[in-house]
């Protein structure tokens, strides 16, 4: 399903488990895995001709998403999200659908705060990088809300400027953060390490 949303077009997957994706035209990673679901048709994603149960969900995620836009900020919780991914990947997104509107928080916080949950005493904040940078259900499971250590506004799949646009969307004041483009995510920088 195709959703026209300010920031560009948005693709919408899902099946009767529940939401499966959630795609900014052009994005790193566009479909990931759910493409070869696709292509078995377990999953759908077409023009917003979806039937059954799988059509219910896209209509609930589209109904998320005019919310959304309508500064009305929809819970994470109130959709069936059925994200495809290794069980630390799904850890990660759990703790990303914890941030509140309004706010970041860093690559190295939900690091720790994995470390806690997995009663490890350090988790590598590349490892969580990694993870976000392929969060399948963009916007939903708010990736965008992480920035890196110094407040660098980088790693976003959809782009930085999508990821500036959705934070002022949200009410965050960008002008406090770093833009510094450097594609993946939770990838430290030259800049960030105080070498340059």
């Amino acid at each position: 399903m195709k959703y026209d949303s300010p920031i560009g077009t948005l693709t919408l997957a899902g099946n009767e488990g529940g939401l499966a994706g959630l795609w900014i035209e052009g994005q790193k990673y566009y479909g990931g895995s759910i493409l070869n679901e696709l292509a078995d048709g377990k999953t759908q994603e077409d023009q917003g001709t979806a039937s059954g149960e799988a059509g219910l969900i896209l209509e609930k995620a589209k109904d998320w998403l005019e919310q959304y836009f309508n500064n009305q900020r929809p819970m994470p919780d109130i959709l069936p999200l059925k994200p495809a991914g290794s069980e630390f990947q799904k850890k990660v997104w759990k703790i990303l659908c914890e941030i509140p509107y309004g706010q970041v928080v860093t690559y190295g916080e939900i690091a720790k705060k994995m470390a806690a949950n997995m009663n490890r005493e350090h988790m590598s904040a590349q490892a969580v990088g990694g993870a976000i940078g392929h969060n399948p259900i963009s916007i939903i499971i708010p990736c965008h809300r992480v920035v890196g250590s110094k407040g660098s506004l980088r790693g976003y799949a959809g782009g930085i400027e999508k990821k500036r646009m959705l934070l002022e969307w949200e009410g965050v004041d960008v002008s406090a953060l770093v833009n510094i483009h450097e594609p993946g995510c939770g990838r430290t920088t030259n800049h960030e390490r105080g070498f340059l």
